[in-house]
């Protein structure tokens, strides 16, 4: 009698030529991964002048930006379930060529449905970064699968934080569609990488996609997120808010019955309230609320006039700059992240990368006077982003079976990415509510800046302590080695 498969468990190989090394695969899936997340942010420094160059009004181009992360909120726990049905290599080269398809569809055109209709393609990729992540841990050894898991994990912050510069200065330096064929480019480098030098591993489950459950999920999430997302452009008691919102919700509980009763569910609900992974599900949503705070506020805080007396005048390209080391500093903390997985746990990691967060925050409240302040302030926080979003996956994919790999670390990312909306809907609302005037316009006070670092702070401390609910487990480099040494002896 066969026994189950676990996480751990070593794939099946599909027969054909041997296998590429395992650095050479992570390698791989870091890139891919890091272009994948580069569409998050692709936009937003093009974001004020998108009226103009789509000829739209300011309410209809602000979806180029939300509808991406819309489209990669669904994409990611249905990319997930789908390589864990139909096996990881095709799901990731279709997640690439449908990137290569919306970055040519915004490239070739200038008016609001073609751009939209690619930035939600553009956002569909999002799905080949939690695929990557499970796909990774099972290709590699044990030796290096907590540095492959923690580096892929990370280009979910990374993307985002070094996009910032490049797309000012491309949309400074060119003309805006040279930014849809940068990204035509990678998504095409992607394509060629992935079909060539990643394996072909045979599916971890054998069952059947649940189509109608990636629907009912697609509906509450867009719902949802469309709500949080525009409450403060539309008013947060509007009907259209409230209707969304609660729509949303009322459709997430409904898909919830259907798939606690589907033989093959999209999401095994059973499995997602787990302890562990029901508590590191809600560590994501805090400390994605905590990583966005700082991508929003410190941007508009660096770019304020300097005659606020507070603001430090910076342009665009300017804070774009000040804050890519930043993301420079989750790559760098890799294999810091992946030391202290192998020696302290997933539990014990996460919880440091949440208190380094809230740590980031108390700084900038106090030492917010200067780019270079702030530059240190974003470091350490997203040292600490580095460090949590290492670990996160790595509780995921120890306490769920195989079969279930995939659309779990995608419903983990999805719930960073909830974490992250809500932190745009929260700072807004902050930065609204308490202003100046300046030249005849009202701009955020100094006191709003402060409030938001003190919010971002608070969501990261509440995710230490929601990880500290978790149950302790061994670390995997032991377990591993207990592993060995028995197998030794039998």
């Amino acid at each position: 009698m066969n026994s189950p498969r676990t996480s751990t468990d070593s794939p099946e190989r599909d027969s054909g030529p041997a296998a590429p090394r395992p650095i050479l695969i992570a390698i791989v899936l870091g890139f891919s991964s890091l272009c994948a997340a580069l569409m998050q942010s692709l936009v937003i420094p093009l974001q004020p002048d998108l009226p103009q160059l789509l000829d739209t009004p300011a309410s209809n181009a602000a979806w180029v930006v939300t509808a991406t992360l819309l489209a990669g909120g669904v994409a990611m726990p249905v990319a997930g379930r789908l390589a864990d049905i139909y096996g990881r290599k095709p799901i990731l080269v279709a997640s690439a060529v449908i990137m290569l398809a919306g970055s040519i569809i915004c490239a070739l055109f200038s008016s609001i449905g073609p751009v939209l209709i690619g930035r939600i393609l553009q956002g569909f990729a999002m799905g080949y970064i939690p695929v990557a992540i499970s796909f990774v841990r099972e290709v590699t050894p044990p030796a290096m699968r907590n540095s492959a898991v923690a580096g892929i994990s990370a280009t979910l912050g990374v993307g985002g934080a070094l996009g910032l510069p490049i797309a000012a200065w491309i949309a400074q330096a060119f003309d805006w569609h040279m930014l849809f064929w940068l990204s035509a480019v990678l998504a095409a480098a992607m394509i060629v990488l992935s079909a060539l030098f990643l394996p072909q591993i045979s599916p971890v489950d054998r069952g059947r996609f649940d189509l109608l459950g990636a629907i009912g999920l697609a509906v509450g999430i867009v719902c949802v997120l469309t709500g949080v997302s525009k409450g403060n452009d539309w008013g947060w008691t509007a009907p259209s808010t409230l209707l969304s919102i609660i729509g949303g919700l009322i459709v997430l509980v409904g898909w919830g019955f259907y798939e606690a009763h589907h033989t093959h569910p999209l999401v095994d609900l059973r499995t997602t309230i787990k302890r562990p992974i029901l508590l590191t599900n809600i560590a994501a949503l805090l400390i994605g609320f905590g990583m966005m705070a700082q991508s929003i506020v410190v941007p508009q805080l660096l770019q304020m006039p300097e005659t606020t007396e507070y603001g430090l005048g910076q342009t665009m390209l300017q804070a774009g700059l000040w804050m890519a080391p930043g993301g420079l500093m989750m790559l760098a903390f890799t294999p810091i992240s992946s030391r202290l997985l192998s020696t302290l746990g997933g539990r014990s990691t996460l919880a440091i990368g949440a208190l380094v967060i809230a740590a980031g925050y108390i700084f900038a409240v106090f030492l917010a006077g200067a780019p270079w302040l702030l530059m240190v302030a974003t470091c350490i926080a997203c040292a600490g982003v580095g460090i949590g979003y290492a670990a996160m996956p790595t509780l995921i994919l120890e306490n769920s079976p195989a079969s279930e790999a995939g659309a779990g670390v995608g419903v983990n990312a999805l719930m960073r990415s909830m974490g992250t909306t809500a932190a745009g809907a929260v700072m807004a609302i902050i930065l609204t509510s308490q202003t100046v005037p300046n030249n005849g316009i009202e701009i955020p006070a100094e006191a709003a800046f402060r409030t938001c670092f003190i919010v971002g702070a608070g969501a990261a401390l509440a995710g230490a302590l929601v990880v500290l609910l978790i149950k302790r487990s061994k670390p995997e480099s032991h377990v591993v080695e207990t592993s060995t040494h028995a197998e030794s002896h039998a």
